[in-house]
């Protein structure tokens, strides 16, 4: 990184406190981007099918810390900057993409309320981005030679409008949507917070029944967790309409797919995966990019992963000639991420003293020799090469720079070799446990 360039406080403070915790930074993450050249190229090329007109999938697999949760986050940032709109949202044992007690629903919930655009980067952007494309519509009829405030405006304003509205209707759940969004739009005219309210509430699916959404609404449907998934499509066509590149939706931690104890409730789930894997492939989804993260249990377990669902083993298992050899295939729906390379994991920690000295004005008291030092004894562990993560070597590197900076006395070697000696300590203690449990004679 330059040494030039400043990070705004408000994002280097969010920045710091997320990798010391070991924790994805929602904001930031390009700035300690490092190596995932390939893996970022490939997803780049998804987002340029889908900006023009295409639609895409892919599933980024990784162990847990290897940096998937984190490439998720900076391929959402690269999405905003190129003007697509992006929702995000992580699955859990309450968030599923089907399911009984509202389990689907609540992901379409959590991804509405995420939805975030160049201008609301951080979520929240329903609102906004309605709002905005209603302000280009009365823009555009203004340039026509329409003056605001004469009768003929409205009418020109309303029947642009419709006119996008109309072309909706024709999709799954279209009629309902583009109704909804005809009422946000008498709301603004009008004035009538209550009734953009209303608006908003049904987009983000939070009406449980139709009597209560036709208080307000003229509806006959409600997004639920059975049709959720169509709605993402009619806003991955609605967003390419009014201007934007496209829907880039990332749903995070679909390892708990794979924990779900029931096997038809996990099939099921699978089965709406398959649906949209054959939606994006075959281009019945414009418009959209879905991008999914887990582990390579959930993908490879062939008693309850993917691969246990032989319609997605036969689309997502490795061919004949990739995996294990020295090629990669990145092109294909699966995209598994490698452990960084020894100068990708030098050049990160490089970075981050660089970050960690801006944010709390000082100077850490770290040569290069002793970062290569550090990143030595961290992969020269046992199981290192398969087992060390990116997640737990930074946590660790920003601890001693935590240390180095409320200790000025202390140097980087004393913190290092006293943490490596308290370790061998423990270790030392438990195996004399362990040694002293099994001479117990009954």
């Amino acid at each position: 990184m330059d040494e030039k360039i400043t990070v705004p406080k408000r994002i280097l403070s969010s920045l710091i406190s997320s990798v010391s915790a070991g924790v994805v930074p929602r904001l930031g993450a390009p700035y300690i981007a490092i190596g995932r050249e390939a893996e970022i190229s490939a997803l780049l090329s998804d987002l340029e099918i889908v900006g023009e007109g295409g639609s895409a999938m892919r599933f980024v697999i990784g162990k847990y810390g290897s940096g998937k949760s984190f490439l998720i986050q900076l391929m959402r940032g690269y999405a905003l900057e190129r003007g697509f709109i992006c929702a995000d949202c992580d699955l859990s044992p309450e968030r599923r993409l089907c399911g009984g007690k509202g389990s689907g629903i609540a992901t379409y919930r959590e991804l509405i309320k995420n939805m975030s655009s160049k201008t609301s980067p951080e979520g929240g952007a329903l609102g906004p981005v309605i709002s905005r494309w209603l302000s280009s519509v009365q823009g555009e009829v203004a340039q026509s030679g329409v003056l605001p405030g004469s009768p003929d405006f409205g009418k020109e304003v309303s029947k642009r409008v419709f006119a996008l509205s109309k072309k909706m209707e024709n999709s799954v759940g279209g009629f309902d949507f583009a109704s909804v969004i005809n009422s946000y739009y008498r709301a603004e005219t009008e004035g009538s917070d209550e009734l953009k309210s209303a608006c908003l509430r049904w987009l983000r699916g939070e009406y449980t029944t139709k009597t209560e959404a036709r208080e307000y609404l003229s509806v006959g449907s409600l997004i639920s967790d059975d049709n959720w998934y169509d709605y993402i499509k009619l806003w991955a066509e609605f967003v390419k309409s009014i201007g934007y590149r496209g829907f880039v939706v990332f749903i995070d931690e679909c390892v708990n797919l794979y924990k779900i104890t029931n096997r038809v409730s996990r099939e099921n789930n699978y089965e709406k995966i398959l649906s949209m894997f054959n939606d994006t492939l075959q281009g019945r989804a414009p418009g959209l990019c879905m991008i999914m993260g887990g582990t390579p249990q959930f993908l490879e377990d062939t008693r309850r992963g993917l691969f246990s669902y032989e319609a997605l083993r036969s689309r997502l298992a490795d061919g004949r000639f990739t995996g294990s050899g020295e090629f990669r295939d990145m092109l294909g729906p699966v995209i598994r991420l490698r452990r960084l390379s020894d100068n990708e994991l030098f050049a990160l920690i490089s970075r981050l003293t660089k970050l960690h000295g801006m944010y709390y004005s000082w100077e850490p008291r770290v040569t290069e020799e002793q970062q290569a030092q550090f990143l030595r004894e961290a992969v020269s562990r046992t199981g290192a090469d398969t087992m060390m993560t990116p997640r737990e070597m930074i946590r660790d590197y920003m601890s001693v720079l935590n240390i180095l900076l409320q200790n000025p006395s202390a140097g980087f070697t004393d913190v290092v070799r006293s943490s490596a000696s308290q370790t061998a300590a423990a270790s030392a203690a438990e195996e004399t446990k362990e040694i002293s449990l099994d001479d117990i004679e009954i």
